[in-house]
């Protein structure tokens, strides 16, 4: 069985995240005795399966520093995991590239010109106007495309260069793209988060880059040139988080509410189960 998506349409439909967030779902609903039914995960081969076990549910600490208050957790090794490490792979080889492009303008490729110049664009300014630099650029420079459309598959995330060199992608293929022009533009790797967060508004998933300015998370998102606090996003709810320390997932994600008397509380967001994709048989769940 496969999840069907819609490959049209302006809004990204991120199929292997949506996937995904049912892994994080599963792992945080534990039975009355604390133990949950294995989570069997369908590799690429079909034939080829594994049994993660979830791990225990974390305390919830009285403060999250991570956009959107997630609380995330080392998420179990699996798709994902393979996809991220791949890009990073991608990232430092196109990094050597980069390098040597600044020594050998001769030998730039039309891809790497670009991209070098929107990373000096954002170096040459300072603070939220270099996020913004940064987000506007890739934004105009790429032409949003559905992976079906270009690929002919549901899920490829695509390196930066590889990404300007088609000078089209999705929202995976946005954000991993702002998040090396910020590294190159100087922006510690401990203030950029990857976030796989589902839109409760439209019900579609979704990927995000979150930038750290003055102690405040800012969403850079290919669907708007305006940097918006996670704060004014509400709808969204973070799924799974990536970063230099690899993949997590948000065990009790939160989002802000504000009471009748002004305070801000924090509540538990919930999974919209009409968003749920359809799981195979037994209750497996597909990972594409």
């Amino acid at each position: 069985m496969w999840v069907l998506t819609r490959a049209s349409g302006p809004a990204c439909i991120c199929t292997l995240a949506l996937s995904l967030a049912l892994l994080g779902a599963a792992a945080g609903s534990a039975g009355p005795a604390g133990a949950a039914d294995p989570i069997r995960l369908a590799a690429i081969d079909p034939a080829a399966t594994v049994t993660v076990a979830p791990p225990p549910r974390p305390t919830a600490p009285a403060h999250s520093d991570e956009p959107f208050g997630l609380i995330p957790s080392r998420a179990p090794e699996g798709l994902l995991w393979i996809k991220w490490r791949a890009v990073e792979a991608q990232i430092r080889a196109e990094a050597e590239e980069l390098a040597r492009c600044r020594r050998e303008p001769e030998s730039c490729s039309v891809a790497a010109v670009r991209f070098l110049a929107l990373v000096d664009a954002g170096r040459r300014r300072d603070g939220r106007a270099r996020l913004g630099e940064i987000n506007r650029a890739v934004n105009t420079a790429i032409r949003y495309v559905s992976d079906l459309v270009q690929h002919g598959v549901p899920d490829r995330w695509t390196s930066p260069l590889a990404t300007f060199a088609a000078g089209r992608g999705d929202c995976e293929d946005f954000a991993i793209a702002k998040y090396a022009a910020l590294r190159g533009a100087g922006i510690a790797e401990t203030d950029l988060r990857l976030l796989l967060v589902h839109d409760r508004a439209i019900r579609e998933d979704h990927m995000v880059l979150a930038a750290r300015h003055d102690g405040r998370w800012l969403i850079l998102d290919n669907r708007r040139l305006l940097l918006l606090k996670a704060d004014e996003l509400p709808h969204y709810t973070p799924r799974f988080a990536l970063d230099h320390e690899g993949v997590k997932f948000s065990m009790a994600p939160s989002v802000g509410r504000v009471s009748g008397g002004g305070e801000k509380k924090v509540a538990p967001a919930r999974v919209d189960e009409a968003s749920v994709s359809p799981t195979g048989r037994n209750g497996a769940l597909l990972l594409l």
